[in-house]
């Protein structure tokens, strides 16, 4: 974690922004499901994996990636 375990003003802009930059990746995603547009929905489809991994990496790096923790029903 930042700072030895404390989140700060920093990292919860940092994050923010990748959240809101993975969101306006799925948004133009889903533009694309719907309007049927297969080309740009390639091309979308490979932004919004490209910003989620930036967010997963960032997590990580702060060490608060539980990607590999199961999953409870």
């Amino acid at each position: 974690m930042p700072l030895n375990g404390v989140i700060d003003d920093g990292f919860l802009n940092r994050y923010r922004e990748l959240l809101d930059a993975e969101s306006a990746a799925f948004d133009e995603l889903e533009h694309a499901v719907e309007d049927g547009d297969r080309e740009h929905y390639e091309l979308d489809f490979a932004t919004w994996k490209e910003t989620v991994g930036r967010r997963l990496a960032f997590l990580q790096r702060h060490d608060l990636d539980n990607s590999a923790a199961p999953v409870s029903n």
